[in-house]
């Protein structure tokens, strides 16, 4: 078989968002993540991050809590959640109780504190993607 046919019969990588007002942090995750073959899209705030899940379904969201502009992380979320049904590893500088008690609000599927390492980064998606799968094979069950 040829490798452009092999490539169409492969199964398409899983789109991660990275949701991300910081510049270099989001093109430092989005490339941590294609270098292992996801595919990826990027939003600087939460208005664009659930524009571009409209425009380009995710399989999963990567995203930090405190964003810029009117809505933050947990908001975003909380709407990706309810809209798309997509689950959402955060990823923020913010490790503190308050923070961590209106992140598990919206019943995300990662919480990872920033620098974060590759291999952890991998893992949280990866993780999320499988929890993900699971929980839709069991709701089809029902």
């Amino acid at each position: 078989m040829s490798p452009a046919r092999a490539r169409l019969l492969a199964p398409a990588a899983p789109r991660v968002l990275v949701v991300e007002d910081e510049g270099i942090v989001a093109a430092d995750i989005a490339l941590t993540l294609e270098g292992q073959g996801y595919s990826v899209g990027t939003a600087a705030s939460a208005d664009e991050a659930l524009a571009e899940a409209e425009r380009a379904p995710a399989d999963v969201v990567v995203m930090d809590i405190r964003l810029e502009g009117k809505g933050d992380g947990v908001w975003a979320a909380d709407r990706l959640r309810q809209r798309f049904g997509v689950p959402v590893v955060f990823l923020t500088a913010h490790g503190d109780p308050e923070t961590v008690a209106r992140a598990m609000a919206a019943g995300p599927h990662g919480y990872l504190v920033k620098p974060f390492r590759p291999t952890e980064l991998l893992t949280a998606v990866e993780v999320a993607l499988s929890r993900d799968a699971l929980e839709r094979g069991l709701r089809e069950r029902e």
